[in-house]
């Protein structure tokens, strides 16, 4: 274990623990491939480049970048010149950036050609000015570099290594990333440099028993904590390979990976996994090497699950974390897989479910779950308020609603502002659509309250059928009934054709919420 008592700087931890991989491969993209040695050059290179560009320890530098090698020499070279890079989402809109860019006060702004309109929009916008933009792969702009952006490689070729990295702390902030913002203006977390240590220590290496062997492919992009984990803190603090993709994870672009660079562990979204399967392109298993999967983002549904297995003979390991945790911290693990359920706190973590007073739940009971564990978030960014209500002394909030059974197991019962009270009982949305998507012509399904001419909350669901599958709504909820207690049922079905989803791919049901009141 490393003594935090003494300098740690998480990017140079990550170099010195591959010194001897120098000519292994770290990272193939849509351009090459990089090679450890050249991570480490490159990103030495980049951290001198900042510091000779005047940016000071601890400000802020945007990455706006897709999912490249680029991005990753951007990070670490960051954090090794004691700078803090804000990872942002790529899906965003100018306006989004424009707060970004004001909130977290960037000097300079890391980005790629196929994005410079949506920058020089925000930039443009923005009253805080920024001092540098560099541009990794700037032919791939649609309207070429403005003058003030400067192509990223040749400056970082002009750069001297920086001979050593920043002395910082454990607990000085490392890196930023914004919460998804589904529920209103995105917060910035703020991280440590021993956080991701932590999440590898915790979860990488011991849970998901990860090897120099295996080469790792995420449908998470870098930028979200589960990305981040997935394709750099974890295989680089073991050694591995990782396959990077810029494009949108859909069915033929991941299939195209798989097929031609054979990851052995894919990370995943239970979205992306449902859409994957009923999708025509769906390789044999003979076609890939796929040894694990891992689900987050939302809680998995065991009929997907369980189809995943039968296909690819591959587990598929479900577990929750969050942006303020950084990564998973309720997991199943291989070899101890209940579908269906989130698994057992990781070594590491503590968790609790308690009441509405505050108190601990008794086993089967729904309680809002908290979290202890070292990888915690500092604070949100210039936000008290939420940082008061989330970061709890020692406990994080999460806002989601579980139930742990007998055995220790814990199951996904919602978001706490999603929850139902049907009849004075509540109702976990989660559970009536995880029993919908069972039906063999359901591909997805939301489920909200709304409220009938009496006054009293009801259960409506938004159906997705499968490509070239119909049932009814009666069909529907005579199968739910089947299964559920019978007060779960959905008294309102409606079919469409897609549900509302944030970048990371959670269904957003306040969305749906706002279309039901709209069409009254």
């Amino acid at each position: 274990m490393v003594d935090f008592s003494q300098p740690f700087n998480f990017a140079q931890h990550l170099f010195e623990l591959n010194q001897t991989r120098g000519a292994k491969m770290a990272y193939t993209d849509d351009h090459g491939t990089l090679s450890y040695a050249q991570l480490q050059e490159q990103a030495r290179r980049l951290a001198q480049g900042l510091t000779a560009a005047g940016i000071h320890r601890e400000e802020r530098v945007l990455l706006l970048m897709h999912d490249m090698r680029e991005w990753v020499v951007s990070f670490l070279g960051a954090m090794y010149a004691g700078v803090v890079p804000v990872a942002v989402n790529t899906l965003l809109t100018p306006e989004d950036y424009v707060y970004m860019l004001e909130h977290s006060r960037a000097q300079a702004v890391l980005t790629n050609g196929a994005l410079v309109p949506v920058v020089q929009q925000a930039l443009e916008r923005a009253q805080h000015e920024v001092g540098h933009v560099w541009v990794a792969h700037p032919e791939e702009s649609p309207q070429g570099l403005p003058p003030a952006f400067e192509p990223l490689q040749p400056w970082l070729d002009r750069q001297p290594p920086l001979a050593q990295a920043v002395k910082t702390r454990g607990d000085d902030p490392g890196f930023w990333l914004y919460s998804s913002g589904s529920t209103g203006r995105p917060k910035g977390a703020v991280h440590t440099h021993a956080n991701p240590y932590w999440t590898a220590e915790l979860y990488g290496k011991p849970l998901l028993g990860l090897s120099e062997n295996d080469v790792c492919f995420s449908a998470a992009k870098l930028y979200f904590a589960y990305g981040l984990g997935n394709a750099l803190t974890f295989p680089l603090s073991v050694g591995a390979s990782v396959v990077l993709m810029a494009e949108r994870p859909t069915p033929d672009a991941t299939f195209a990976r798989w097929t031609r660079h054979q990851p052995t562990v894919f990370f995943g979204a239970p979205t992306g996994f449902a859409g994957m399967l009923a999708h025509a392109a769906l390789p044999a298993r003979e076609q890939v090497s796929l040894r694990m999967c891992s689900s987050a983002g939302e809680a998995l549904p065991a009929e997907i699950a369980q189809r995943f297995k039968e296909h690819f003979g591959a587990d598929i390991v479900d577990g929750i974390g969050s942006t303020e945790m950084l990564h998973i911290f309720i997991s199943n693990r291989p070899g101890d897989i209940r579908y269906g359920s989130t698994g057992k706190p990781v070594p590491g973590y503590e968790v609790e479910l308690r009441g509405e007073d505050g108190r601990p739940v008794a086993d089967g009971e729904i309680g809002d779950l908290y979290i202890k564990g070292p990888s915690a978030a500092l604070m949100y960014w210039c936000n008290r308020d939420k940082s008061r209500d989330t970061f709890q002394g020692v406990w994080l909030k999460s806002g989601d609603k579980y139930v742990r059974d007998a055995e220790g197991y814990y199951t996904y019962a919602g978001r706490s502002d999603d929850m139902l009270k049907v009849s004075g009982i509540y109702v976990s949305p989660f559970e009536v659509e995880s029993t919908l998507q069972q039906h063999p012509a359901v591909l997805e399904a939301a489920v909200i309250g709304v409220t009938d001419e009496q006054g009293l909350t009801k259960t409506k669901s938004y159906v997705v059928c499968k490509p070239g599958r119909s049932t009814t709504e009666q069909e529907l909820k005579a199968f739910v009934k089947e299964r559920l207690a019978p007060y779960k049922y959905p008294r309102f079905i409606e079919f469409v054709d897609e549900l509302p989803k944030t970048a990371t791919g959670k269904i957003q049901r306040f969305r749906l919420r706002e279309r039901d009141a709209k069409n009254g």
